[in-house]
């Protein structure tokens, strides 16, 4: 076989399945995303975030996510986390909020996103991180699983099973809708179709069992709704009155047909731009 057809072969390995890009210096930044065909780690500079301070009605969840993450960043022990419940009520703006005011007090603490459909490389991602200076969040944002969806498999073994297990330098946080990550028509299918149905759903519920802690979020009240608009409104320097925020962020969150963190901040960045003031926060 000539010299250059073995070449144009060792090309065309290559492009299919392309080497692992070189790790980036960790001190470039703060937060990377994860990504692979091939695999690398991509800093994010400017990470998409609001200040804790910022974040109303979720104090007890806010005082124990800090408390975990401030164990894990001075090197002792510290819990996987799932925070799930209600749609737009925060959870991954807490994680985010929370890694950067840990990070303030202890810069070698990383945030590392692994979006859901890349659970699969987990198993890479760690074996890149494990060797790596520092300590890292692994953070998956709204994590479930549907029908016929095996990842949840690559998520379990690296949580605490597996022989290598998880790096003592390696923490995960993942939000979700779902308390047990999965679909409750998924979980009762197993339930009527199995032949040990108790067997099945422990199966596919013991996912969630392998977080330590888990955060619940629920929808918020009207009032917890306004002040949540009143801090934004603060922060921004929106000069507004009390009864004319009240009025529009009713009205506002009716035409949404729900109330929640993420409908606050809608209603402030409108009122923002009717009153022509630049949101930096």
């Amino acid at each position: 076989m000539s010299e250059a057809l073995l070449e144009r072969i060792a090309e065309a390995l290559e492009r299919v399945s392309p080497p692992p890009a070189p790790l980036p210096a960790l001190s470039a930044a703060e937060a990377f995303v994860w990504h692979t065909e091939p695999d690398r780690l991509t800093p994010v500079h400017a990470v998409n975030r609001i200040p804790i301070e910022l974040l109303v009605g979720q104090d007890r969840s806010r005082d124990t996510l800090l408390s975990n993450t401030r164990q894990f960043a001075a090197g002792f022990a510290a819990n996987n986390v799932l925070l799930w419940g209600a749609r737009g009520m925060g959870k991954s703006s807490l994680v985010k909020a929370a890694h950067a005011a840990v990070c303030a007090e202890h810069p070698g603490l990383k945030l590392v996103e692994i979006q859901r459909e890349d659970i699969p490389s987990i198993g890479r991602l760690l074996n890149v991180l494990r060797g790596a200076e520092g300590r890292f969040i692994l953070f998956c944002d709204d994590l479930s699983f549907d029908h016929d969806d095996s990842h949840y498999k690559s998520l379990k073994a690296v949580l605490d099973g597996g022989v290598e297990g998880r790096p003592d330098n390696v923490i995960l946080y993942a939000t979700s809708n779902r308390r047990h990550l999965m679909p409750r028509d998924m979980i009762e299918n197993e339930r009527g179709s199995a032949i040990n149905p108790a067997e099945a759903v422990e199966e596919k519920v013991s996912l969630s069992d392998r977080f330590g802690l888990w955060l619940g979020f629920h929808a918020c009240d009207q009032d917890q709704f306004l002040a949540m608009i009143r801090g934004y409104c603060d922060a921004l320097g929106i000069a507004i009155d009390d009864a004319t925020m009240r009025a529009e962020a009713i009205e506002w969150q009716q035409t949404r047909g729900s109330r929640s963190g993420r409908v606050a901040w809608q209603y402030v960045t409108d009122l923002a731009g009717r009153r022509g003031v630049s949101i930096s926060l």
